[in-house]
């Protein structure tokens, strides 16, 4: 399994320089790691399904006093919401319905009913299977459609049945866990602010065997537009439903994203709540998107219709496509570009410095930008010659600036001198790879709400060094899918998709001016050197903006080419005065990341499953 895993990833030439950066970083004890988390990973892909099972048995599998627990509290407390189940269905293969239905049925929490409209299904066996459930229990309302009329359509003839002020959707081959309805009235009633609510959710296959669970992070608008992580197990307000007209026929395969995307312009982000346990099972089979898109291709289009509709009800100049792995949006830049003063520290370190500025010159089809190379004490002659010879370019200038290395003291005091209305904190080990790379970042970050901007960078070897930042991870907080393929797709996509994340590197970060100033700016006094980006990003979190990762700004980091590793006892010292730092100002919430999700571990970077899950007790 390892020796495939190895020319999975480039062959041993490339294992082995990437195997040396790695002892480089991390030293012997980090290499070691990394080649027990090859091995693991190598079994993982072998063995997902009977890991998840066994995670399933220890931390997803409710014993008897689990039970009696939850039905002593629905019996002792009063206010319990009725929730109403909302199912088309038709032609489903009849042991499927009946085991989607039973689910419902299996529910620990009493207070619900199901509306089920069958459209006009042609197999004879479903009437007279749906009319003995009606029979059997008077919580389930079936209404039988004359005509087909398709998913929207059938889904609106069973919202006329509901009672109840909450619509939970069912698809009639799926099911729910005997706690779904209970965990879904408790978020109602813990958060009476919330109007959307979505869990997270698995696959079963044609057996019934649970397998590729998808734990999803806290609400995320931006990987919401990538794909629709609010799908299963999605809880809507029915007056949301009834405000904004149910189901539109037109936008089937994606009308459930639909109809988030348009009660999201009605009720906003603040009444939208996540439930970090599995409510939903997706049935996987030939056919079903749950196995593929491509099985479904109207999905694709009716997700790209649904997306762009909603930009131009919200009048946002942006356009969404289908790439294959989700939708890639694409806002417009205004047609004045503001100017972008990209910020560039440096000492000595010609070859890296000449690299970055020679490819941000040829690299970048974004024109209106400016670069300010701050010289912190170089004193190579060819260095000096090299400065010296931008006196004839408008676009840079060369700030001098002796004081002992500080990288957040040295970017602030730039920042001061910037012209730009935006300010990219560049590293001088950065070479740019994809000539929109700017653009795409001036195009995120001038959107309302969005905070810092950061880009993917890699290894010269074409591994993924930064694709977004997790708190919490291996301690402060790590790079996810760090040393992975370039185009590797990452957890559900995430690695290939526009996504918000509560810290990005500022090797390669790009925000506006007015947001960094407003915020302090990075934190000279506590962090000269190591986890600056992480706590500014969360400052800039704090103060109500969100910070944006992109896989279309592609850029090459040579990292700590010119500073080097933490390999002295100085460099040590100054470290863990930065960690210490880092947990007394943000404490628990560093474990608690909103773009994570407490099942995930923290002990790698690679979105697996947490041995100990942060997730709190059901009762």
């Amino acid at each position: 399994m390892i020796a495939r895993r190895v020319r999975m990833t480039g062959g041993m030439r490339s294992v082995v320089h990437r195997a040396y950066a790695i002892y480089r970083e991390d030293g012997m004890s980090g290499l070691g790691r990394r080649m027990r988390r090859l091995g693991r990973s190598a079994v993982d892909a072998w063995a997902s399904r009977e890991g998840y099972l066994q995670w399933i048995a220890r931390h997803d599998t409710l014993d008897d006093a689990a039970r009696a627990a939850m039905v002593k509290r629905i019996e002792g407390e009063r206010g319990w919401p009725t929730l109403s189940i909302v199912m088309p269905t038709f032609n489903p293969k009849p042991e499927w319905l009946a085991q989607a239905i039973d689910s419902v049925r299996a529910q620990l929490y009493p207070y619900w009913e199901l509306c089920i409209a069958d459209d006009a299904s042609t197999d004879p066996a479903i009437r007279p299977l749906l009319e003995q459930y009606a029979a059997y229990d008077a919580r389930i309302k079936v209404v039988f459609r004359e005509q087909n009329g398709h998913i929207c359509a059938a889904s609106n003839s069973a919202l006329a049945l509901v009672s109840s002020d909450w619509v939970v959707l069912l698809d009639h081959d799926d099911m729910l866990p005997e706690h779904a309805l209970y965990c879904v009235a408790d978020a109602i009633l813990a958060c009476p602010s919330a109007r959307l609510i979505y869990s997270d959710e698995d696959k079963i296959d044609e057996t019934g065997r649970r397998h590729d669970p998808y734990f999803k992070c806290d609400w995320n608008i931006d990987l919401f537009y990538s794909h629709n992580m609010f799908s299963h197990l999605g809880v809507y307000h029915k007056s949301l439903v009834d405000e904004v007209g149910g189901f539109r026929e037109g936008l089937e395969g994606s009308q459930d994203h639909d109809l988030a995307l348009r009660c999201l312009e009605v009720s906003g982000d603040g009444a939208v709540h996540h439930i970090p346990r599995v409510l939903y099972h997706w049935r996987v089979h030939s056919g079903s998107t749950a196995q593929s898109v491509a099985a479904k291709p109207y999905v694709a289009l009716a997700g790209e219709r649904a997306l762009n509709e909603h930009f131009a009800r919200t009048g946002v100049a942006a356009s969404a496509e289908w790439i294959g792995h989700g939708y890639r949006v694409s806002y417009a830049l205004p047609k004045t570009l503001p100017l972008v003063s990209l910020i560039v520290p440096t000492r000595n370190g010609l070859k890296l410095l000449r690299q970055c500025i020679g490819s941000i010159h040829a690299r970048t089809d974004y024109p209106n930008y400016e670069i300010l190379i701050v010289d912190n004490g170089s004193n190579d002659p060819e260095t000096l010659r090299y400065f010296d010879a931008f006196a004839a370019d408008s676009r840079v200038r060369v700030i001098r600036d002796d004081r002992p290395f500080n990288y957040s003291a040295l970017n602030n005091a730039a920042v001061r001198e910037a012209r730009g209305e935006l300010v990219g904190l560049v590293n001088n080990d950065i070479e740019v790879i994809a000539r929109e790379w700017l653009g795409e970042m001036v195009s995120l970050a001038l959107q309302p709400g969005v905070g810092a901007v950061g880009a993917k960078l890699l290894f010269p070897d074409d591994t993924i060094q930064h694709a977004g930042v997790v708190t919490g991870v291996g301690g402060v907080a790590g790079h996810v899918y760090k040393h992975a393929a370039r185009n590797a797709n990452g957890y559900f996509g995430r690695a290939r998709l526009i996504s918000s994340y509560s810290a990005v590197t500022a090797a390669c970060l790009l925000i506006r001016k007015s947001v960094y100033l407003e915020v302090g700016g990075l934190n000279e006094q506590d962090l000269t050197v190591a986890f600056n980006d992480v706590d500014f990003c969360l400052r800039v979190r704090d103060a109500g903006y969100r910070n944006v990762w992109t896989p279309y700004a592609e850029l090459y980091h040579h990292e700590s080419a010119t500073r080097g590793y933490e390999d002295n006892p100085e460099k040590r010292a100054r470290f863990a005065k930065e960690i210490a730092y880092m947990e007394r100002r943000w404490g628990s919430a560093l474990r608690n990341d909103p773009a994570y999700n407490p099942n995930l571990t923290l002990e790698r970077d690679d979105f697996g499953l947490s041995t100990m899950p942060r997730v709190p007790p059901l009762v």
